[in-house]
């Protein structure tokens, strides 16, 4: 996959994150694909997208880079998050999501990178009972 091609990839998963369209974003994965979550640590993504609309209303992100890694395999994409639960609570805050691809040009997993303890402090753990 060309670099300008994997950057359209991230930013049709943050289209599609915007739009609620989980399993067009689960599709974006390979059937063995991951997300290492710092709320939720290393799940399956149909697992962790499921349960992260489970708890959500909304949800707004926006991309300011996308960056290609050396080895022509990776991206890293630095985002705000609009988050609205679906108890109707907003957060906004800002993250890095680390993709990596798969053979087939699809990501085989995305590691979540945030401040937590802001978030933490003010959400809880609101998928204990998801």
């Amino acid at each position: 996959m060309k670099p300008v091609e994997m950057i359209e990839y991230v930013r049709r998963y943050f289209e599609l994150m915007t739009a609620s369209n989980i399993d067009g974003i689960i599709d974006m994965f390979e059937s063995d694909g991951f997300v290492l979550s710092p709320f939720l640590g290393r799940m399956q993504a149909p697992d962790f997208f499921h349960k992260l609309d489970d708890v959500s209303n909304a949800s707004k992100l926006t991309v300011f880079d996308v960056l290609i890694g050396e080895n022509g395999n990776t991206a890293a994409a630095h985002f705000e998050y609009d988050w609205t639960l679906a108890s109707g609570e907003q957060f906004v805050f800002q993250g890095v999501d680390y993709f990596k691809f798969g053979q087939s040009g699809k990501f085989a997993s995305m590691s979540i990178f945030y401040d937590t303890h802001p978030v933490r402090e003010e959400v809880g753990d609101k998928y204990e009972n998801s």
